[in-house]
């Protein structure tokens, strides 16, 4: 059962994806995760994006632990069914309305984004599939809309090589967790 770990809403029981579309961030490395980002001060007023969001279980976590916003964007119809009921589910505990969905590829989701749309912290967890070129390049358009001081955090397979970055970012840590991968990177 994956469930939010701390801040207004921590211990509430999230609803996952069924069957094997996604692959959920396990609580362990979630807690790992976001202990690090509670020591970089970067999720209390953040404004967070979370891209292939899967159940949205990484950008609620955010909004439960004081991000002022959150945009979780899966294009599967299921999945983001599923962050729909979980965005709902942390907007009634927050009584805001702090948590987004969008239908919808990370590629087209950054081509329309606004010019001034600046995010401070970004999950990215793409499906195991999505070739290297095709991160690199959602990379590419993210590094555009990151705030000074932004954190980028993708999340891939232990044994996938370390994403391609654009000379606008530049990773600063990576940490291994079993079978799952973090780097963080930075404008």
């Amino acid at each position: 059962m994956t469930r939010i770990i701390a801040g207004a809403a921590g211990g509430t029981p999230l609803t996952a994806v069924p069957g094997s579309l996604t692959r959920p961030t396990t609580d362990r490395v979630k807690e790992a995760l976001f202990s690090r980002l509670d020591a970089f001060d970067v999720i209390a007023g953040a404004r967070v994006l979370d891209l292939y969001a899967g159940s949205g279980a990484l950008g609620v976590e955010s909004g439960s632990r004081g991000a002022r916003t959150v945009e979780l964007v899966e294009s599967d119809a299921r999945a983001s069914a599923v962050c729909q009921r979980n965005a709902d589910l942390i907007n009634g505990v927050l009584g805001r309305k702090a948590v987004t969905v969008h239908r919808t590829k990370a590629d087209p989701f950054l081509d329309r984004a606004p010019e001034d749309a600046a995010w401070d912290l970004v999950f990215l967890d793409p499906p195991y599939p999505l070739e290297e070129a095709g991160l690199s390049a959602v990379l590419e358009k993210l590094a555009a809309h990151l705030a000074p001081g932004a954190v980028v955090v993708v999340e891939r397979s232990s044994r996938s090589p370390e994403p391609g970055w654009p000379g606008a970012l530049t990773r600063f840590a990576e940490k291994k967790y079993g079978e799952t991968r973090l780097w963080f990177a930075e404008p």
